[in-house]
């Protein structure tokens, strides 16, 4: 399995700081090459999302350069890469939490990491950020951890509420403003000539489904610069309907 990746991020119409971070990288190991991706969306007082996110994204890519060689020393249990990217969201919590009261501030933000194996994917999600599978049809793998998704699942709003409620945003939980945090994982096999996408909650508000598979879907997406740039044309499209929050998504092809 080979893989070709992108990313792109915006600030939006209306903030005055990118408090999304993110960030993927292909990876050469002993089971072969791996991409590991991940996305967070930042949000708090006097501008510190981004320390927020900016904290997660590093704190994991820490784990690539010091926990994944030894990982791949024999066949990747689930388990074990689910204690060790719990004990590292743990840890951010506090991290940021104490920042946070150190500045003044509450601060957080929301976690959609992605490991790809040749054979299997790994995904962990805290908040509304999400992940998604491309191949004949656009397939939600994670759950959003909000209020409206909470409402849905209880059978208490439609989703068609839930997609024009106010309280579409309100978080569940978020690392470094909860007071604990209890990741989602997911786990599958990894399929050829798909798309795996993350994206924060502004990249999707104001565009639908059939939209964004009409410009991901892989028999369209054969290279990075076609990648980057259909990505840009829908980025450019929620700008255009008036999304107000930052922007950002990340795709891996898979061949």
């Amino acid at each position: 399995m080979n893989f070709i990746v992108s990313a792109n991020t915006d600030i939006g119409t209306t903030k005055s700081t990118n408090q999304d971070s993110l960030s993927v990288k292909v990876i050469n190991t002993p089971q072969g090459r791996m991409t590991f991706a991940i996305l967070c969306d930042g949000m708090g007082g006097l501008e510190k999302g981004e320390v927020a996110s900016a904290s997660v994204v590093k704190a994991f890519d820490n784990w690539i350069h010091n926990d994944l060689p030894t990982l791949c020393e024999t066949p990747i249990e689930d388990y074990m890469l689910k204690n060790q990217w719990e004990k590292i969201t743990t840890e951010q919590n506090r991290l940021i939490s104490v920042y946070g009261a150190s500045q003044g501030t509450r601060m957080g933000t929301t976690a959609v990491v992605m490991l790809l194996t040749q054979t299997r994917y790994y995904i962990m999600n805290i908040g509304d950020s999400r992940a998604y599978e491309i191949t004949d049809c656009l397939k939600q793998i994670t759950e959003d951890q909000t209020f409206v998704a909470r409402e849905v699942a209880l059978g208490n709003m439609t989703q068609e509420q839930a997609e024009c409620d106010e309280r579409r945003s309100v978080l569940l939980q978020c690392i470094g403003a909860s007071d604990e945090v209890y990741p989602d994982m997911f786990f599958g096999d990894i399929k050829e000539n798909a798309i795996y996408m993350l994206c924060s909650d502004g990249f999707r508000h104001e565009i639908t489904p059939d939209e964004i598979y009409e410009k991901l879907q892989p028999n369209v997406l054969f290279d990075d610069n076609t990648m980057n740039r259909h990505a840009t044309e829908l980025i450019e499209l929620n700008k255009q309907r008036y999304e107000r929050d930052n922007i950002s998504v990340l795709m891996v092809r898979t061949f």
